[in-house]
């Protein structure tokens, strides 16, 4: 009861095929690859942008008088 045969995963494929057909699949599994790529691409700008931010801090002394 606890795991899945062959043949419930085979029913379960037919199923998503049924649905999704041939071609829609390698469409989905595409636009799953760019989403992840941007999402990597997003998160290097954004820790690029906080080094940037980093190093222009700037100082200013206080005036004496």
């Amino acid at each position: 009861m606890g795991s899945f045969s062959i043949w419930h995963w085979l029913i379960v494929l037919v199923v998503v095929l049924l649905l999704f057909g041939r071609g829609k699949i390698p469409e989905l599994m595409g636009d799953v690859a760019k989403g992840i790529k941007n999402f990597k691409k997003g998160m290097s700008d954004e820790e690029a942008a906080a080094a940037d931010k980093a190093k222009t801090v700037d100082h200013k002394a206080d005036e004496v008088k």
